[in-house]
């Protein structure tokens, strides 16, 4: 099969992800692939599985399917989808023939969303990846986010579609486990960093998530200031100034400010959709916890 589809209509973070590239950190690139790595896998059970897929946020994403035909899946956070007008349910699945469109607006919750096809997106793939990298610079189209009258061009044929198997959303303190620089804290800074309630702040993008840290659990920190060493996603960083950010997927390659902590794998899809201003918290599991519910997902 062959479609192409033009872009109408996109938010300024709106890329092409696939499951990122991975074992490259050592060259100073990050693996990059979806904020929300179960609900990207959920759009292309609904779709049938085509290499790659978009990612959007609240900022939304229109398109039209200029020629051919194709099937789409979606899955994410909480957003609004309509097809030539038509509201559809969210997550779900379309049938796009020539000239239809859809757009994307958000809901009531969730900050990515994530469009995948019956076909593979038709990019040269970069170090075994199609994923953009915001930080490189490389992947999707030409290594940039998308915009108004980008062309998209499907190839080839997915797998028959499936109903995702779709966790309830969960609810409560993000879990975490300690970081490798935890100690650098005294114990009553630790515990005030579990006892507390962070905020989400309206600076976040793939590369992190600052918290507002109203209690001021780190204003008066010290040691703040280490010898640069790698970092993986979710690692919980404590600028100089005391300010949390949380890494997300775009993450730099090393960082020089202590982790306290690191969010689990399990949480970070989680984590990625709470919007600016929700409220977090954080509980610690161990090591062997957080690896036993990494397992159990896909």
């Amino acid at each position: 099969m062959s479609a192409v589809l033009k872009i109408t209509r996109a938010g300024p973070l709106t890329s092409i992800q696939d499951l990122g590239r991975f074992g490259m950190l050592r060259h100073g690139i990050s693996a990059s692939g979806p904020m929300d790595r179960m609900a990207y896998l959920a759009a292309g059970q609904l779709a049938g599985g085509g290499q790659g897929g978009l990612e959007f946020t609240m900022a939304g994403l229109e398109l039209t399917l200029a020629s051919g035909r194709c099937r789409v899946g979606f899955s994410g956070g909480n957003f609004v989808i309509r097809r030539n007008g038509q509201a559809l349910a969210w997550d779900g699945t379309a049938e796009l023939n020539p000239g239809d469109t859809l757009a994307i607006t958000p809901g009531a919750w969730g900050n990515y969303g994530y469009l995948r096809f019956d076909g593979d997106i038709a990019v040269p793939p970069m170090m075994g990846s199609i994923a953009t990298s915001s930080r490189a610079g490389l992947g999707g189209l030409d290594g940039r986010a998308l915009r108004v009258g980008d062309v998209i061009e499907l190839s080839g044929s997915g797998g028959a579609p499936s109903l995702p198997l779709i966790a309830e959303r969960q609810t409560g303190p993000i879990r975490v486990i300690w970081g490798i620089h935890a100690d650098l804290f005294a114990p009553n800074i630790r515990q005030r960093f579990l006892d507390v309630s962070f905020s989400i702040s309206s600076r976040l993008d793939r590369m992190g998530v600052r918290l507002e840290d109203r209690a001021e659990v780190f204003a008066h920190s010290s040691n703040l200031s280490l010898v640069s060493n790698a970092i993986v996603p979710g690692d919980i960083q404590i600028l100089g100034d005391g300010t949390p950010i949380v890494l997300m997927r775009d993450h730099q390659p090393t960082g020089g400010y202590p982790r306290i902590a690191t969010v689990i794998t399990a949480d970070l899809d989680r984590f990625a959709q709470l919007r600016p201003g929700s409220a977090v918290a954080f509980q610690p599991v161990t090591l062997e916890h957080a690896q036993a519910l990494l397992r159990g997902r896909p």
